[in-house]
């Protein structure tokens, strides 16, 4: 470990050199900066991992039944568990999905779970990201340095090897794919997550591909190849959003789209990775009813723990949010990247009576959450270790089998004072050792 943190510098230096940089958007400008590493691993003991990787495949496992079911017969909805105003008013739900059965009824086949640990150990789900969740490239590029960097490292420890994320991805395309290549689908070069696009490409063996390189013919979906070849597409893992996947279907002013290729979802003809309408699932309001899902349709109790969490919704929990506002953390559930996240105590007395109002005018838009008070860990700053706080984005792969990835993409905040540890906030990240047995 210690050689690693010597090589720390050479090892962003390569990172850099890499292209391992994040994108954002802000003010229409687009703006790319490194993001940065951090030397010393995130260790998980083995029977502690064990512990999350049987709470992960639960909860992801619910959730697909959940997706399966929303759009089809809704049952958990007229059974009374979800309330059906949380469905139809998502941003997330896609009335263009109802219906629609994805190949091998999978819909969630890359899952990135953000969790963080308490000082007292325990672990709670902030988030089940389930559209386009990226990250697992970060890790698996910075694991490959470290061990060049310092070989003697990974031979005297017990960590599980990390190297295995793209040959999982391939065999979630390969279990879903309706007969064609696998490829990947990036918005372009100004994408936040360029680098990950590319370099999953690379070490899947997949075609990567824009809209401009797909087309559409008899229902089916086509791409060419670097040699002008037309090729048949089985599996498509979009890194593109819903709403600008097909402008026949979604947004008409789609330029990045393709058009009719959720017509040929539709049909069966190809398998998007992950399936169109995710987003009523990792709905932030949706997420207070996960542990009911998993009730609900696996008739058991739910080993993930979800932050104490408050739906305005509800009176009872409204008056609870009102009169605890400068205690807890209100989130819009239409944000993301930890925008329109906002700490109760940060707020003056005229920004909270602002606030109470806008939950009461527009209860379903927020939800509330207890503060937790989460682990610091120790990164390098100036020469000197000091403690930050830090999440853990898990991946878990659904195909034949649901599949939590040995790794993991720990994000941490650079401000001393912050919970925010988004990487388009500023934070930096590190590797996650899962330490064999």
């Amino acid at each position: 470990m210690h050689d690693i943190c010597r090589e720390a510098d050479a090892i962003n230096e390569q990172l850099a050199r890499y292209g391992v940089k994040f994108g954002i958007y802000k003010n229409n400008v687009f703006k790319e900066q490194l993001f940065p590493f951090d030397a010393i691993p995130r260790i998980i003991e083995a029977d502690e991992f064990a512990y999350l990787e049987r709470g992960l495949r639960q909860r992801v496992t619910a959730l697909n039944c959940f997706l399966a079911d929303i759009y089809s017969d809704k049952k958990i909805v007229k059974d009374g568990v979800i309330p059906p105003e949380f469905i139809y008013s998502s941003s997330g739900y896609l009335p263009q999905c109802e219906g629609v059965k994805p190949p091998k009824n999978i819909a969630s086949h890359i899952s990135g779970i953000d969790l963080v640990q308490s000082q007292d150990g325990t672990w709670y789900v902030l988030e089940d990201n389930l559209r386009v969740p990226s990250g697992a490239s970060y890790p698996l590029i910075a694991r490959d340095l470290c061990r060049r960097a310092s070989p003697r490292t990974f031979r005297e420890r017990r960590i599980e090897d990390n190297r295995n994320y793209a040959g999982l991805l391939k065999q979630v395309m390969d279990y879903v794919n309706t007969g064609g290549d696998n490829v990947i689908m990036t918005p372009g070069r100004y994408n936040a997550a360029f680098f990950e696009h590319s370099y999953l490409a690379e070490k899947t063996g997949a075609a990567l591909v824009t809209g401009s390189n797909l087309f559409v013919e008899n229902d089916v979906l086509y791409y060419l190849d670097y040699s002008g070849e037309k090729r048949r597409i089985g599996a498509i893992y979009r890194r593109v959003s819903d709403e600008y996947l097909d402008p026949m279907n979604f947004l008409p002013e789609s330029l990045i789209g393709v058009p009719h290729m959720f017509d040929v979802f539709r049909k069966g003809n190809v398998a998007i990775l992950n399936a169109p309408g995710n987003g009523v699932a990792d709905d932030k309001g949706i997420y207070y009813f996960v542990p009911k899902m998993v009730k609900y349709y696996l008739d058991e109790d739910c080993i993930t723990r979800n932050a104490p969490t408050y739906l305005p919704y509800y009176e009872q929990d409204r008056r609870y949010v009102l009169d605890h506002l400068g205690e807890i953390v209100i989130k819009d559930v239409a944000e993301a990247g930890g925008y329109g996240v906002v700490f109760g105590s940060k707020l003056t007395r005229q920004e909270k009576e602002d606030m109470a109002a806008l939950i009461q005018s527009e209860p379903r838009r927020f939800i509330a959450q207890d503060v937790i008070d989460f682990i610091d860990i120790d990164i390098m700053e100036n020469g000197e270790r000091t403690p930050r706080k830090a999440d853990l984005r898990a991946f878990v792969l659904s195909g034949e089998d649901v599949v939590v990835w040995k790794s993991g993409l720990t994000r941490f905040s650079r401000d001393p004072d912050s919970f925010i540890v988004n990487s388009s906030q500023g934070g930096g990240f590190k590797d996650t050792w899962v330490l064999s047995r």
